[in-house]
């Protein structure tokens, strides 16, 4: 990376400038970022925000002031680093040209410094101690989301492995500050810290900052956005006292340490900058509502066990806060898919009791035809390898369900609804082989904004898909949850929601 960012034009102590603020995790580190950005936007500061991955456009990557990089300036920037690079490379080397990840990295370190930001907020891709972000020497502040399992061929297949990964980004003298962690990881962070000599804290909950005040209202949805959001504050807060500012909030009386391992953060009252940033955060994708006519889309890229919890839980609690309809059916669908290494049938255990009538999978295809979707095809893998893993998901489904029906099965899981009368298609589930196509079956031509062209009759040909696409039709409001992987949401919101394409 050091050599990548060299034939680029660029040295490391170059990225000094950016005052940067690092962030780690695995459930909630884009989240935090979003939050962190938009505190410090309310401060009239002009921010540079790294994510990954993106849900659209890959201009999402890169956003100024909240708002992806123009076409224009994408374009600009984009072939100044390639030819800088083209014209540099090697042909001794192994690896003349970086990565898809590394060669955006190293566009965004570009596109920050030469549209002069205040601060920029860097995602960690995978990791930390060797993610390619981890180029930075000299962050303002360092952050850790929640842990959980994830990544584990690259990672390691523990949480104390994971966890002394993601501490990698730990700087000698730069405050860094984690969310509560299991005893294990948090144990092996504060040993990383301390090896590193990084002044490491533990952040209060959100509850401990608002005392009833007016965080109540803002609205942040599940327990895990409200530890992300705790997080931010306390990031955003250090990053304005390292600069020099005083309107970061009114001490409270300090408390004792959590579980005796770390230092607590300081309890603090949020500024109203820090409360409107809060309110103002937009990060689609995650938790996200959208109500159309008869069907309500639930969309959470949860993809990892502890992030499935949570999204089960915010599912759940939806459910229990609408608007019931004054007469006809109510139809629950999932549409899922899952990839990588992880381990799709612990995930749809999670969903099991939310009862759902209909089980949709597909892969993140959002057309059968790669035709304009550039930026959300995946080269590493062909469509047969998607298809059949779609289908093993539907396979564990089916087990889940054979599984539940036996006389072996065990009490009612934890998270269960409240009871509802039986569907005979209480079980049906479906294969598609595009986004697009699962769409218009769950839709049936009911959502005002995805109308799409007549569906093709395979989509009816299947039993269930005749006798589901009935039900659908008559039924008076329709709950589709979207979850599994980032990127089966992000093709789901290309449709949905076409302005994003724009």
């Amino acid at each position: 990376m050091k050599l990548y960012l060299a034939r680029s034009g660029l040295q490391v102590e170059d990225l000094d400038q950016l005052n940067i603020i690092h962030i780690t995790g695995t459930k909630g580190k884009g989240s935090t970022c979003a939050f962190t950005e938009r505190i410090l936007r309310s401060y009239g500061l002009k921010t540079g925000f790294f994510s990954s991955p993106h849900l659209v456009q890959v201009r999402e990557r890169i956003r100024i002031n909240g708002q992806p990089i123009s076409p224009e300036l994408f374009t600009k920037y984009f072939w100044r680093l390639y030819h800088r690079l083209e014209e540099t490379k090697d042909d001794s080397s192994c690896v003349s040209m970086p990565g898809y990840f590394r060669f955006l990295t190293l566009m965004a370190f570009h596109v920050f410094l030469q549209e002069k930001v205040d601060l920029a907020v860097m995602e960690v891709g995978i990791g930390g101690a060797y993610d390619c972000t981890n180029i930075v020497k000299k962050p303002v502040v360092c952050g850790v989301s929640s842990l959980g399992i994830d990544h584990t061929g690259l990672l390691g297949d523990t949480m104390e492995k994971i966890a002394w990964q993601k501490g990698g980004i730990f700087k000698c003298g730069i405050p860094a500050f984690t969310v509560l962690q299991p005893d294990g990881p948090l144990a092996v962070l504060r040993d990383r810290a301390q090896q590193i000599s990084c002044p490491l804290y533990l952040c209060p909950p959100l509850e401990a900052l608002e005392e009833g005040g007016p965080l109540l209202t803002l609205g942040l949805e599940g327990e895990h956005q409200q530890s992300n959001a705790a997080l931010a504050l306390q990031l955003a807060r250090c990053w304005l006292q390292q600069k020099g500012y005083q309107d970061t909030g009114e001490l409270k009386a300090s408390r004792p340490s959590l579980l005796g391992q770390l230092p607590l953060a300081p309890v603090f009252q949020p500024t109203s900058h820090m409360q409107h940033g809060l309110r103002d955060t937009e990060w689609p994708g995650r938790t996200q509502l959208l109500r159309r006519g008869p069907l309500t889309w639930y969309l959470d890229g949860a993809h990892t066990t502890s992030s499935m919890q949570a999204c089960v839980r915010w599912f759940r609690q939806a459910l229990h806060s609408r608007e019931r309809p004054g007469g006809g059916s109510e139809v629950r669908v999932l549409l899922f898919n899952s990839t990588g290494d992880r381990d799709s049938a612990a995930l749809l255990k999670l969903l099991q009791p939310c009862q759902f009538d209909y089980t949709i999978f597909c892969p993140n295809l959002t057309e059968v035809s790669s035709t304009d979707n550039a930026d959300q095809q995946n080269f590493t893998v062909t469509l047969d390898q998607v298809l059949l893993r779609c289908l093993a998901h539907q396979q564990h489904w089916s087990r889940l369900h054979e599984d539940q029906a036996s006389p072996e099965a065990g009490g009612p899981a934890p998270l269960l609804l409240a009871p509802r009368p039986a569907h005979t298609h209480s079980t049906s589930s479906l294969v598609f082989s595009c986004i697009s196509h699962a769409l218009q079956w769950i839709s049936q031509g009911r959502d005002p904004v995805f109308q799409p062209a007549s569906p093709p009759r395979v989509l009816f040909a299947h039993p269930v898909a005749g006798s589901g696409a009935i039900v659908l039709q008559e039924a008076a409001t329709i709950h589709v949850l979207v979850t599994g992987s980032l990127h089966l949401v992000g093709g789901v919101l290309k449709l949905l929601e076409p302005s994003l394409s724009q």
